[in-house]
């Protein structure tokens, strides 16, 4: 039987040796069910198998070897990225996911020889032919595992660089009061002054790595759930944003049993993002108003401002990254200091507590983001 012929009678029982090996590949296997442990090794074998049907010249030979896009298989290199992906999700190291391929061309070789009554040339010439499949779908779930790690670390290091600037401005905003005091000897004043410097050379610095990671974000956020209260998160949150424009004081309501299992330092984050969003783009002359509204199953957050309304072919993109977009009745916004970083981690943050955020936005009415938050997970 040729090895194509046996990969494609044998496929289940291939697979099953995959998923022991896969079970093995601790501490991400341990809670992965059986369907995420085979993956995609059917489409992967079944790819290999009718691509090891198809005729092939040597300088097609030749082209596969340097992974030349012409020579590749489609369908056998969609299947080994999305696995290269979803490994990276589940929590596969770069070893482990190489491992399963090493595992599987072992397995299959072992299997198919175990069968043979005796070798002939077109073994050989079939084994080639496998190994080049293999050795394709490892190129390309090792290069879709690989732009993981960077977006994920990209969208890390973009929200870190992010999330400074509001404690940043506070420092700043800080300095500048204390040095109006009337009162404060020489030596007082240099102090200052040298927070002032450091606080402006980190302000460059944050830049630079905002500028670094611009147009490499990425995946999903974790989250560690505690009980906390979502209205108390609220009031640590306006005061902290009122410290960097202290004339403008958002308005809390509270409204029911606004407790739940949230992560506290990222509903902080979604919390300065929103506020700080709606006093840098409402207009001046009107007041913020956040409101905590506790239902059976769920906290709604509702933050609304006045001004100038979002525009209508912005609303769908508004919480994509580098998404920017000006407020000239505010007085605030300066489009070169927004790297339009914040909906996005604002919808990250929702996302990763199981949550949902709408947002409105007319003329009349003002705007309105609303982030429904479960209780628990």
């Amino acid at each position: 039987m040729r090895l194509s012929e046996f990969i494609v009678a044998h496929v289940n029982r291939i697979v099953d040796e995959w998923e022991h090996f896969a079970k093995t590949l601790k501490p991400a296997a341990d809670s992965m069910n059986r369907l995420e442990l085979r993956d995609h090794a059917k489409s992967i074998l079944l790819a290999a198998a009718r691509d090891m049907n198809t005729a092939q010249t040597r300088n097609e030979q030749a082209a596969k070897a340097k992974g030349e896009e012409q020579s590749k298989t489609p369908s056998l290199d969609e299947a080994a990225a999305n696995h290269g992906e979803l490994r990276h999700t589940v929590g596969f190291d770069l070893v482990q996911m190489t491992s399963e391929f090493r595992h599987l061309r072992a397995c299959v070789i072992r299997l198919w020889v175990d069968h043979l009554d005796k070798p002939e040339l077109a073994c050989f010439q079939d084994m080639i032919r496998f190994n080049e499949t293999i050795d394709e779908a490892l190129a390309e779930s090792t290069a879709a595992y690989a732009e993981q790690v960077t977006r994920s670390r990209d969208m890390f290091l973009a929200i870190l660089g992010h999330d400074l600037r509001a404690p940043l401005q506070a420092v700043s905003m800080s300095t500048d009061l204390l040095m109006r005091k009337a009162d404060l000897n020489e030596k007082t004043l240099s102090y200052i002054a040298q927070i002032k410097n450091s606080t402006r050379h980190m302000s460059a610095m944050v830049g630079d790595l905002l500028e670094f990671v611009r147009s490499r974000l990425g995946a999903s956020l974790p989250v560690e759930r505690k009980t906390m209260d979502l209205a108390s998160a609220c009031r640590e949150a306006i005061e902290e944003a009122c410290a960097g424009q202290p004339a403008r004081t958002p308005t809390l309501e509270v409204t029911g049993n606004t407790q739940g299992e949230w992560d506290n330092a990222r509903i902080g984050q979604l919390l300065q993002n929103l506020i700080g969003n709606a006093l840098q783009h409402g207009a001046s002359s009107h007041e913020v108003v956040v409101s905590v509204i506790g239902r059976e199953d769920n906290v709604d957050l509702i933050v609304h401002n006045d001004g100038e309304p979002i525009a209508e072919s912005d609303i769908g993109t508004i919480f994509d990254p580098m998404v920017r977009s000006g407020n000239p009745e505010s007085g605030l916004h300066n489009p070169s200091a927004s790297l339009g970083l914040g909906l996005f981690i604002v919808k990250e943050v929702v996302n990763a507590h199981g949550g949902s955020i709408t947002v409105t936005s007319t003329i009349g009415d003002g705007t309105t983001f609303t982030v429904v938050l479960p209780r628990k997970a």
